[in-house]
């Protein structure tokens, strides 16, 4: 399994010590001095206007009164977030004044359809904001009304799933029920949530596999939820107005899967860290105040996203997440890449 990077303590100490040597000012004011002295440039692997996009602008809409500096949103869509990661290793400064701002999930999943050009060693999430489950959903019109439904008709023919990517914690989860039930699924890539959604409100897709948070911000008139990839169904109604709310699939199949949910978070270079620890120590002591911040609920309510998927998630959190969810995704890496294993 691939091992990912988390900043250790020696480095913390490190620029204390130096930081500490300068100036008799107290300890987290010699850290954080002179930085930043500009804007700050945040690598986004996606379109404009999508989830992530909101998200970010969310978020740091409130971190900047915080860390006393803008944030400079750039945006490179393409090959499933390979693009937007590419440049930022291969092109931004390592120097703690460019961040990439990724979905865990199914870019890690990516890695292990197809390697980058650089070493899973050379950057790392540091400050996960959300924390998003895959669910199960189909129009609002269709005639299932539960999975135990779509089970019994996969076993009679294939269903067409839409997703927005192959590589997504979301298309793992059918993947897997299908393997446990023995329904058959055709997954096929509409690229984005929108485009999923509106493959399955047209009936063009039998369902569809998506983050809740684009579901529930569609509205259970239009779709229902079916089964939910996470410990428990957080959401409740916002997913489905049948008078059973989605079940998780773990509760209803018996199964063991990890939680399979998109989590967006911050990532920094390694070695912009190795270089200025008190600069990340400086932006890691300033993210934590946004989540307590009323104005960041108001700014996430008001892109209506459910303020329940929003959950910190520190430089460990984010290292254990990467390890489970690329270990599920060799597992399920030739029905991910259409090869025969």
């Amino acid at each position: 399994m691939t091992k990912f990077w988390a900043p250790s303590r020696r480095s913390f100490v490190k620029g204390g010590l130096a930081a500490a040597g300068l100036s008799a000012v107290p300890f987290s004011s010699a850290l954080s001095a002179g930085f930043p002295d500009r804007n700050i440039k945040v690598y986004v692997p996606t379109r404009e206007g999508g989830g992530a996009d909101r998200n970010l602008r969310a978020f740091t809409g409130v971190w900047k009164k915080y860390l006393k500096t803008n944030f400079e949103p750039s945006f490179y869509p393409g090959a499933a977030g390979r693009v937007g990661y590419e440049t930022y290793m291969g092109k931004a400064p390592a120097d703690c004044y460019n961040l990439l701002f990724g979905n865990m999930g199914p870019e890690m999943l990516n890695w292990v359809v197809k390697k980058p050009s650089f070493s899973l060693d050379d950057y790392f999430y540091f400050a996960r904001v959300d924390v998003d489950p895959s669910v199960v959903f189909v129009s609002a019109k269709s005639p299932f009304r539960s999975i135990d439904d779509v089970i019994a008709e996969g076993k009679k023919r294939t269903l067409n799933v839409g997703t927005s990517r192959l590589a997504h914690p979301a298309s793992i989860g059918i993947l897997a029920v299908g393997e446990h039930t023995g329904a058959k699924f055709n997954l096929i890539p509409l690229s984005g949530g929108k485009n999923t959604i509106a493959g399955v409100v047209t009936g063009e897709m039998d369902l569809g596999v998506l983050p809740s948070g684009s579901v529930s911000k569609k509205g259970v008139k239009v779709l229902r939820s079916l089964l939910v990839f996470d410990e428990k169904n957080r959401l409740g109604a916002r997913l489905s107005s049948f008078d059973v709310n989605a079940p998780t699939a773990n509760d209803h199949f018996g199964t063991k899967l990890p939680p399979l949910v998109s989590a967006r978070a911050f990532a920094i270079q390694k070695r912009a860290v190795d270089a200025h620890p008190d600069r990340y120590k400086a932006m890691n002591d300033t993210i934590l105040k946004v989540f307590g911040d009323p104005d960041y609920k108001k700014a996430v309510l008001k892109t209506k996203a459910p303020w329940e998927n929003i959950r910190y998630g520190d430089a460990a959190a984010c290292k254990t997440y990467a390890e489970s969810i690329t270990a599920i995704g060799e597992r399920f890496k030739p029905l991910m890449t259409g090869k025969k294993s």
